[in-house]
């Protein structure tokens, strides 16, 4: 609805002004990609013309692409960061969605209190408890592990409040009917509410599995080892092991975006419809 209404809005402009418009909006996207150009035209470049400014075309070469796969690490870092973050995407949908189902739907003393508590430790920035965070893992003896690096994001805030909005669209009658066949509270969680919700699970999946992928700060704290790194920290590593060679890194955060690109194509429809539902009041 929401979407039909703003084309309503732009074609009473006129002309005149749906052309300002689409001008405006195609300069932004394009000034919006053109750091994505950047790093495709610098990864596919040779090294003597990588720091050329600006980048001008040139016939693409494979030279720093081979020597970012020569390298002994990085696929197990691929694999680690993909472990972790279908793990930590998997624990997330699992969790928030079962809070969620608890705060929309059931009845409970302290259930407001208790959902804006910790709705409110999103205010907390992740660079306060990053110290305490570290403190607990090191006495549980998880540091350098990848229980240190699944366990502190198995459930967040905002995962929370995503699915407590999207269950709050459902009817509460069809839960009622399911209680009246004599469905569990789990049967109601698992059979009628989940298939209903599956646009906001897809966007929580979206955003969780990017974030995780794109994870630096925890990850270089919690892991100690080379061969427990995550991808974006391997990366990092190389400006220090070969500084300069702009090249091999653009390489390397190209190959690191592809995943990510992938992700959201997949599940396009699904994010855009659940951010669309998401923004309901129930």
């Amino acid at each position: 609805m929401s979407t039909e209404m703003e084309s309503k809005r732009i074609l009473q402009f006129g002309p005149v002004g749906r052309a300002v418009v689409i001008a405006v909006v195609g300069f932004f996207a394009l000034m919006a990609l053109v750091p994505l150009y950047w790093m495709l035209q610098t990864a596919f470049q040779p090294a003597a013309l990588a720091v050329q400014f600006p980048p001008r075309l040139t016939v693409p070469v494979l030279d720093n692409f081979v020597e970012l796969f020569g390298r002994r690490h990085l696929f197990r870092w691929t694999l680690n960061t993909l472990f972790v973050s279908v793990a930590v995407t998997a624990l997330e949908v699992l969790f928030c969605s079962m809070a969620g189902y608890a705060f929309a739907k059931l009845r409970f003393r302290g259930r407001e209190f208790l959902f804006w508590l910790y709705i409110g430790s999103m205010m907390v920035p992740g660079q306060v408890t990053l110290v305490p965070l570290f403190v607990l893992m090191t006495r549980m003896q998880l540091v350098d592990t990848y229980w240190a690096l699944i366990l502190p994001f198995a459930s967040t805030p905002f995962g929370v409040f995503l699915m407590r909005q999207q269950m709050q669209t459902l009817p509460s009658e069809l839960l009622d009917a399911g209680r009246i066949d004599g469905c569990s509270e789990f049967g109601l969680y698992s059979r009628i509410v989940m298939p209903l919700v599956k646009p906001g699970l897809a966007v929580l999946a979206v955003f969780t599995f990017v974030g995780q992928w794109n994870s630096f700060l925890w990850p270089l704290v919690a892991t100690r080892s080379t061969e427990m790194r995550l991808l974006q920290v391997g990366l990092a590593m190389l400006q220090e092991e070969v500084p300069g060679r702009y090249g091999l890194l653009m390489a390397g955060a190209t190959y690191a975006a592809i995943p990510i690109v992938i992700i959201f194509f997949l599940f396009q429809r699904y994010f855009l419809q659940g951010v669309r539902i998401g923004g309901l009041k129930g």
